[in-house]
């Protein structure tokens, strides 16, 4: 058996569904529940990220992707989550109005 020369890199950890897990992220948009795993997992805060799926039929419009975590970690995980929610995007950038009194050259 070859000897490994540093630490074992560990899987990413997600709760025990026996575990009381609860929601603390809804989102029709997938890529906007991934960002905040990333926020979550970042934080050090083990989550559970589950697409909910509803019969369209009857219920347009219902599912989309939910986070679970822990109990426990619910309030350190929605305080993270308000936060992320009030800062200002990274994608952001200033709008310039150039419609209004923009000097032209000449």
């Amino acid at each position: 058996m070859p000897e490994s020369s540093g630490p074992i890199p560990s899987a990413p950890r997600v709760p025990d569904p026996n575990e009381k897990l609860v929601k603390v992220f809804d989102s029709e948009q997938e890529s906007e529940a991934m960002v905040v795993k990333g926020l979550l997992d970042s934080a050090g805060i083990d989550s559970d990220i589950t697409s909910v799926d509803a019969v369209q039929d009857m219920f347009p419009g219902v599912g989309g992707t939910v986070i679970l975590v822990r109990q426990e970690d619910e309030d350190r995980a929605r305080q993270l989550i308000e936060d992320y929610r009030r800062s200002p995007d990274a994608d952001e950038t200033s709008e310039i109005d150039l419609s209004e009194d923009t000097p032209t050259a000449g």
